[in-house]
C-alpha cells in the first residue's frame, strides 16, 4: 500500500475545486462530495476485507495441509509396518492384505496436499516422498514375490526391514512438512500483523483527507450559496436607488443560478413597467394595478363572484353554498403554502372544485365525469397539471360546440410504475393541421414558459412535466375534428 503523500491530498484538493466550480447544480455538488466521502471509507473497508479473506484462505489452506499430513503420519509407520509383519509372520495371506489400499491412501492423501501447497520447498520435499513411497511400494511387491516363490523367511526379514527404514523416512519427511508448515501460519501471522498496522496508517490517512475533504466541500457549497445571495442583496439594494439596468451574472447552473435568472426577469419587467408608467404619464397606482391585471386574469374570478350574486339574490343558498366551497377549495389548492407539489388527491380535488364552479356557470353546454383509481391518490404530483388541460377542454373543446359536451377525467396505473391522465371531451376537435401545429410545438426543445391569459396552455403544461420529471414523460394528444380531443398525461408514480 502507498502512503497518502502531500502530492495526493493537494490532488484531492484539487478536485474539490473542479467538481465545486462545475456547472452542477448544490444538490449535484452535496451529493458528489457525499459519494466521494463515502467511496473512500468503503475503499478502505474494501481493502481490509479483501486482506482478511486472503490470509483466512491461505491459514485454512495451511490447517488442512496438517491436518492430512498427522493422518498420513499416523498411517504410514502403524499400519503399514503391522500389516507387512503379519504378512511375513504367516497370519494373513499376501494377497489379503490392505498394504495396497494403505498405499493407494496414502498417495492420494499427498497429492490432494501438493494441489495447496504454495512454496516450491515443501513441494519438493512432498514430491521426494511420493517418490520414497513408490520404493516403499516396490519393496512391498518383492515381498509378494519372494512369499509366491516360497523364499525363505530370514530374505522376507530382511525386506521388511527395509521397508521399516522406508516407511520410517516417509514419516520424518511428513513430520518435516508439518513442522514447516507450522512456521508458514507464523509468517502469516506476522504478515497479517503487518497488513493490519499499515491498514491503520492508511486508515487514518484517509479519515483525515475526507474530514479535510467535507470541510473544504462545506465551505466551497456554502460560498456558492451565500456569494450569489450576496450579490443579489446588493443589487436589490441598487434597485431600491434607482438604478434598474444592473443584472445577475452567474455562469453556473445551479438553484441560485435559477433564482438570480428570476431576479433579472424580474428587474426587466420592473423597468418596462416603470418606463411604461411614464410614457403614459400614469400614475404608480394606476401603473401596478394594470401591472396586477396583466399578471392575473381575473376573468374566472369576476365571473364566479357575479354567479355568487346573481344566485344570491335569487335566494339560491344551496347552489351559493356549493359555489363557495368549491371557489374556497379552489384557491387553498391553488396557493398550497406556495409547495409545487401536492398529492394527487388534491389534484384531482383542485379540477372538481373548478368543473363544479364552471357547471354552476355553463350548466346548459357542461357536464363532467372524474374517474380515478384510488390507489394512486396518494402519490404526489406537480401542482397545476391538470387544470390548465380540464382548462382548455372547457374553452377550446366543448364552448366552441354549440350544443355543448361532457368532460372526463380517467387516471389509472400504467406500467413501469407510472400513472396516466385521460382528460376527453367531446367538442370541436382540431383539424389535422391544427394537431401536427401542436404536436411540432411540443416536440420541439424549447423549455420556457410562455404564460398566456387563459391559463398555462398545452405546451406550457408539457415542457414543465419534462423539466420536472424528465423527456420521457408529457403529454399525447389526439383529436378529431368536431368529435372531440383527448389528452393524455404520463408521470411517474412518486410520493
Amino acid at each position: 500500500m502507498k502512503p497518502f503523500s502531500p502530492k495526493h491530498i493537494i490532488k484531492k484538493m484539487k478536485l474539490v475545486d473542479l467538481v465545486m466550480e462545475a456547472n452542477l447544480s448544490i444538490r449535484s455538488k452535496i451529493i458528489i462530495a457525499f459519494i466521494v466521502i463515502i467511496l473512500l471509507m468503503v475503499i478502505m473497508n474494501v481493502v481490509m476485507l479483501y486482506n482478511s479473506l486472503k490470509y483466512s484462505e491461505r491459514y485454512n489452506v495451511i490447517v488442512s495441509n496438517i491436518t492430512t499430513a498427522n493422518s498420513i503420519n499416523g498411517i504410514v509407520k502403524t499400519r503399514i509396518d503391522s500389516e507387512m509383519w503379519d504378512i511375513v509372520a504367516g497370519k494373513i495371506k499376501f494377497e489379503d492384505g490392505k498394504q495396497y489400499s494403505i498405499i493407494n491412501e496414502i498417495n492420494q492423501n499427498i497429492r490432494g496436499i501438493v494441489e495447496n501447497v504454495s512454496t516450491d520447498e515443501n513441494r519438493t520435499r512432498l514430491d521426494v516422498t511420493l517418490r520414497t513411497i513408490d520404493t516403499l511400494k516396490r519393496y512391498i511387491d518383492q515381498i509378494g514375490q519372494q512369499i509366491e516363490e516360497r523364499r525363505p523367511v530370514s530374505e522376507n526379514e530382511a525386506v521388511l526391514d527395509e521397508i521399516r527404514g522406508v516407511s520410517s523416512l516417509v514419516e520424518d519427511n511428513i513430520q518435516k512438512f508439518i513442522l514447516y508448515e507450522i512456521q508458514s501460519t507464523e509468517k502469516i501471522g506476522n504478515e497479517i500483523r503487518k497488513s493490519y498496522h499499515s491498514w491503520m496508517i492508511m486508515n487514518v490517512a484517509v479519515f483525515g483527507i475526507g474530514l479535510l475533504f467535507s470541510s473544504v466541500a462545506a465551505w466551497v457549497i456554502s460560498e456558492s450559496i451565500s456569494k450569489p445571495i450576496r450579490e443579489i442583496h446588493n443589487m436589490t439594494k441598487s434597485i431600491a436607488a434607482g438604478n434598474l439596468n444592473v443584472r445577475v451574472e452567474n455562469k453556473n447552473v445551479d438553484e441560485i443560478a435559477a433564482l438570480g435568472m428570476s431576479f433579472n426577469i424580474m428587474t426587466q419587467k420592473i423597468k418596462e413597467l416603470l418606463e411604461r408608467s411614464i410614457k403614459e404619464q400614469e400614475n404608480l397606482k394606476k401603473s401596478e394595478l394594470k401591472v396586477l391585471q396583466a399578471q392575473i386574469n381575473p376573468h374566472f374570478l369576476y365571473n364566479t363572484l357575479d354567479n355568487i350574486v346573481w344566485m344570491a339574490e335569487a335566494n339560491k343558498s344551496k347552489e351559493v353554498i356549493k359555489i363557495v366551497r368549491a371557489l374556497s377549495s379552489f384557491f387553498r389548492i391553488t396557493l398550497s403554502k406556495g409547495k409545487d407539489w401536492i398529492p394527487i388527491s388534491d389534484e384531482v380535488a383542485h379540477i372538481r372544485s373548478y368543473l363544479i364552479i364552471q357547471k354552476i356557470r355553463y350548466r346548459d353546454i357542461l357536464d363532467f365525469q372524474i374517474d380515478v383509481d384510488e390507489s394512486i391518490l396518494e402519490y404526489n404530483i406537480l401542482k397545476l397539471t391538470l387544470q390548465p388541460l380540464v382548462e382548455n377542454a372547457l374553452y377550446h373543446g366543448i364552448k366552441n360546440k354549440r350544443e355543448g359536451g361532457v368532460i372526463t377525467v380517467k387516471g389509472y396505473v400504467a406500467e413501469k410504475g407510472n400513472v396516466i391522465f385521460e382528460i376527453n371531451d367531446n367538442g370541436a376537435g382540431m383539424t389535422p393541421e391544427r394537431l401536427a401545429e401542436i404536436q411540432k410545438t411540443l416536440d420541439s426543445n424549447t423549455v420556457g414558459f410562455m404564460i398566456k391569459e387563459s391559463g398555462f396552455g398545452l405546451n406550457n403544461v408539457h415542457k414543465r412535466i419534462k423539466l420536472y420529471y424528465g423527456n420521457q414523460y408529457g403529454l399525447k394528444i389526439q383529436s378529431e375534428f368536431k368529435k372531440g380531443t383527448q389528452v393524455a398525461v404520463l408521470i411517474p408514480m412518486e410520493r
